[in-house]
């Protein structure tokens, strides 16, 4: 994967992996309260232009899974100007969550690497992989042995009952059924897929 990635547009009605990590070799978040703070800010900025169908929140990075909005959608909820508008709307998230961060760590500066990273999701077979790799990245940094210990994405929320704003039935179609996307999960990363999103 070339590193220009984020040169990609996010078009209406596509699909796109969308991941980003802090600058240098600091963290985004520190406290439980963040990670909770984050997914508020996400629901308050993104929810509006996208469909999200996977996540993880990790110290240092996040990957999402999201379906953009139809320009329909996105028309009828009173946006005139779709021209670089769900950008603005990640933009935002990413400003709002920074400032909130920077004032309870008493820190200045960006805190994002600038230009979050995004890939189109162009087959079915590629949206089961970023599922996929999403969920287990925990794993694969280390964090836990099991995916099911981390707390912070969205694999468990796929498998409750209860409400959410995730697009859960229409993952688990992907895969077929609960059965299956538990089983796809059970396979380690492929490295050559690793190596595509550096």
């Amino acid at each position: 994967m070339s590193g220009n990635n984020y040169l990609i547009p996010l078009e209406p009605d596509k699909y796109y992996h969308i991941y980003n990590h802090a600058n240098g070799n600091e963290n985004l978040f520190i406290t439980e309260g963040n990670y909770l703070f984050f997914l508020k800010r996400y629901a308050y900025f993104i929810n509006p232009v996208a469909h999200t169908y996977a996540y993880c929140l990790m110290p240092n990075h996040f990957h999402f899974a999201v379906r953009i909005k139809s320009e329909c959608e996105i028309l009828n909820l009173g946006f005139k100007n779709l021209e670089g508008l769900i950008s603005q709307h990640f933009s935002n998230l990413f400003n709002s969550y920074t400032k909130a961060f920077n004032k309870q760590q008493n820190r200045r500066g960006s805190l994002f690497i600038p230009r979050f990273k995004r890939k189109h999701i162009d087959s079915n077979e590629y949206f089961r992989e970023i599922i996929h790799y999403i969920h287990y990245n925990p794993v694969h940094h280390g964090f836990v042995k099991d995916l099911r210990d981390w707390k912070h994405s969205s694999f468990e929320s796929l498998f409750s009952e209860k409400a959410t704003s995730l697009s859960r039935t229409e993952v688990i179609k992907w895969f077929e059924d609960k059965e299956s996307f538990w089983a796809f999960h059970q396979k380690e990363i492929d490295e050559k897929f690793i190596l595509e999103l550096e």
